[in-house]
């Protein structure tokens, strides 16, 4: 199955699937009650409020709208909390915290449980991940078409959503979930199952340490439905509907900014981009993604062939390369979306992204192209072999007839 039609739609689950899988995964949100309950002292360590991190991490942020940002040495630099460290540093930079009056303690703690609440086994739907979204986020609502035209909530949303867009990831995909039975995928009628889950789960986060509880309930409410649609949008089996209407307005040139919807759409994309933004970064940063969360498909397949279940697409380290998944995805997934992009918001960074994106596929076609004229050569040389081998089996005159 390729690209071209996961981008469609969802996955069907097979009616003859086992159902022994029923419970495989376990979520932090659920597996756990209130914080309360489990024990664990509700103390933020205020003197990380002071911005207490290395000079180096400093230094990064100073150049955090850079689009080559490598993120995962600003990790390291962070000791782990990239995440953490990231959104305060662009909320503080907008000047969001003290426009919208947010309690300092309570959106470090928000943050905090955030990073706590993503899987950092996971080798690619973790903490840096969301980092990495977030600082292309940050990109995107720097650029002239959208920097012009949103207002404070618009950034604080996206901002936000840039954040908790995966959160409590569990690591695997919607279809798997619907072919095991997974309560997730019951509560949601296995509809945007995994969107559906990160959404509720930062409600349930917004709520706990009650970061908007000093807004009026309906501007409160209104956050998280906006939130919610935001982060729903990037359910990859509805890549098309929203492409298709992103198309349509621009051919028409109908997006009009100064309507609350047509921002809100904008955000919605600018999202989608920034959340499948890797084949775009330079081959360094974009290499180690690709091999990230091809890992993490295998590991689902691995997962399935254990419990004889049928291996999902892209799932099997026996049949798909690094190489191959990634040359379909940007053929079918990321050309098209990031090609309409550039025709939204022209600008040099649409340009380089659209540079890197030729320049990594062109690196993978021919790191594929290596790896098959080795492999063709290992099986002459095995085939050789074998025939030279069987030559001397019997010696000659001494065959039996």
């Amino acid at each position: 199955m390729s690209f071209a039609r996961l981008s469609c739609g969802s996955a069907s689950a097979d009616s003859g699937t086992e159902k022994r899988v029923h419970r495989l995964l376990s979520f932090q949100r659920y597996l756990h009650s209130s914080r309360l309950l489990r024990g664990i002292p509700q103390q933020i360590p205020l003197h990380i409020l002071d911005e207490d991190y290395s000079g180096q991490a400093k230094c990064m942020l100073e150049k955090v709208g850079n689009w080559n940002f490598d993120i995962f040495l600003f990790d390291k630099l962070t000791n782990g909390n990239s995440l953490i460290t990231l959104t305060l540093h662009l909320l503080n930079q907008y000047g969001l915290v003290d426009l919208f009056q947010l309690d300092m303690v309570k959106l470090w703690r928000f943050l905090v449980l955030v990073q706590e609440d993503y899987h950092n086994d996971n080798p690619y739907h973790n903490s840096v991940h969301a980092a990495d979204v977030t600082q292309a986020m940050y990109c995107y609502l720097q650029e002239p078409m959208l920097s012009k035209s949103l207002t404070s909530c618009d950034i604080l949303l996206g901002l936000l959503a840039a954040a908790t867009h995966d959160l409590d990831h569990p690591g695997v995909n919607q279809p798997f979930l619907i072919k095991t039975d997974h309560y997730l995928a019951t509560l949601y009628r296995n509809t945007s199952v995994l969107e559906n889950h990160h959404w509720k789960s930062a409600v349930g986060l917004l709520r706990e340490t009650g970061l908007f509880s000093h807004l009026p309930a309906e501007d409160s409410m209104n956050m998280e439905r906006e939130l919610g649609s935001l982060i729903l949008a990037t359910d990859i089996s509805r890549q098309n509907d929203y492409l298709s209407r992103f198309r349509t307005h621009l051919d028409q040139d109908s997006l009009c900014l100064n309507t609350a919807s047509h921002r809100h759409f904008v955000l919605q994309m600018a999202l989608k981009c920034a959340d499948i933004c890797n084949p775009c970064r330079p081959w360094e940063l974009s290499k180690q993604w690709s091999e990230k969360v091809t890992e993490e498909f295998f590991q689902q397949g691995d997962i399935e062939k254990k419990h004889k279940l049928t291996v999902s697409p892209l799932c099997d380290r026996e049949t798909n390369t690094v190489g191959n998944i990634q040359i379909d995805f940007m053929t079918y997934v990321a050309e098209p979306l990031f090609g309409e992009w550039a025709r939204f918001s022209d600008t040099r960074l649409s340009q380089t992204m659209l540079g890197h994106m030729g320049l990594n596929k062109a690196s993978w076609a021919g790191l594929q192209q290596e790896q098959t004229t080795a492999k063709e050569a290992e099986l002459s040389a095995a085939g050789a072999d074998a025939g030279g081998s069987h030559s001397k089996e019997i010696p000659q005159g001494s065959r039996e007839y």
